[in-house]
């Protein structure tokens, strides 16, 4: 267990003309056969890199966040194979934001959510994932924070105030953040129990005077399982300071919240039984056109035959990994989005030098066309 000077977390968050060097900081460890002296240096790193999220939020966005969020678009237009949203206009909302959602297919829900909305999205994300310093350096480049849960250590928990205080400073810029109001990923269509920890993050903005909005974000998807999956974004009515009764105690704010946050997520989230086929049909799978079946028919079956090379060793690998995971589809599309650029300058390559003509480039064109083509004619519901 690590101690420090509040004050020290407070001045990390004020920003100063000149570098002044820190009070001096009180680490205590009590050492116990499961706390090595590894583990506290571990933990002072976290502490550590937490403080730093304010300085790295204030600085324009990174190039690697930059260029994945373009990349990831591009991407998304082959993978998704329709996104269904109810009210666009949301999109173009500016902070200080909170999007509060359910969470039924791990880390695809932010990465989609965080390329359709025009401003920077910051996600929170399972804390154990941010242990390997290395990792968590890349994470928080990618705008992601550490939240945890009970299952991932209790004497982890205390870290969750830092991180809402790192929310806190994000909102003070008009920032927006994402944060998963379920709190666990299960591949399904139904709205769980929702966690204290949504209510408490926008709570304790409130009270700093933040006039920060809340927006619903339902969320669900025709698989879990299936490349090319239609994508149904419902955004709720926004909740403000003003719908909660500030007199009461917290216990009862906090209900309060969470009941009107429920009600607004009932209105979208599907209640599909999992065996049950026909209402997935009914309302997840979404009609083609004839006309345009039989235009994208020769090239459905070269974006077949084209990209199976590709695929399914992709899918092999990642069904015998994560077979009963709920990470399947994140886990494809992470590999996918890495592998299909250099699968392309395969191709394109070779394509040249059979060719020997520059017309071989187009092929940078004609494969995303015609994987996109398959998409269109696949199943939808498996």
């Amino acid at each position: 267990m690590v101690t420090f000077n509040a004050g020290f977390i407070r001045a990390a968050f004020t920003p100063q003309k000149k570098p002044a060097a820190p009070p001096p900081i009180t680490t205590k460890c009590l050492l116990t056969p499961q706390r090595t002296m590894k583990n506290c240096y571990v933990r002072y790193d976290k502490i550590q890199d937490t403080l730093k999220y304010k300085s790295r939020e204030t600085k324009p966005t990174c190039l690697l966040y930059s260029f994945l969020k373009i990349w990831v678009r591009l991407a998304a237009l082959i993978f998704c194979r329709k996104i269904i949203i109810n009210n666009r206009a949301l999109l173009k909302e500016k902070g200080p934001l909170l999007l509060a959602s359910n969470h039924p297919n791990s880390f695809l829900d932010s990465v989609i959510l965080d390329i359709l909305f025009d401003q920077p999205i910051w996600s929170l994300a399972r804390g154990d994932t941010f242990l390997n310093k290395t990792v968590s350096r890349i994470f928080h480049s990618l705008k992601m924070m550490p939240i945890y849960r009970t299952s991932e250590g209790v004497e982890n928990l205390n870290e969750n105030y830092k991180t809402f205080d790192a929310c806190i400073e994000i909102f003070k810029k008009d920032g927006v953040v994402q944060i998963f109001s379920e709190g666990k990923c299960i591949n399904e269509w139904h709205l769980r129990p929702l966690k204290k920890g949504t209510a408490r993050l926008a709570l304790s903005t409130w009270e700093k005077n933040i006039p920060l909005r809340v927006l619903p974000v339902a969320i669900n998807y025709s698989s879990f399982h299936l490349f090319g999956k239609n994508i149904f974004f419902h955004f709720g009515k926004i909740i403000t300071k003003t719908d909660i009764d500030t007199t009461v105690a917290d216990g009862l704010r906090n209900q309060q919240f969470n009941n009107l946050l429920r009600e607004e997520l009932e209105k979208g989230v599907f209640e599909i039984g999992n065996h049950d086929l026909n209402k997935r049909k009914e309302l997840l799978a979404i009609k083609i056109p004839g006309w345009k079946r039989l235009i994208l028919f020769l090239p459905a079956i070269a974006g077949f035959l084209l990209h199976a090379p590709l695929y399914l060793p992709v899918k092999y690998f990642v069904s015998k990994k994560y077979k009963n995971s709920d990470h399947f589809d994140s886990v494809i599309l992470g590999i996918l989005i890495f592998a299909y650029p250099l699968y392309l300058l395969l191709l394109t390559l070779s394509g040249w030098l059979l060719l020997e003509s520059y017309w071989a480039i187009t092929l940078l064109l004609i494969l995303p066309f015609t994987a996109w083509s398959y998409v269109q004619w696949k199943k939808q519901i498996n």
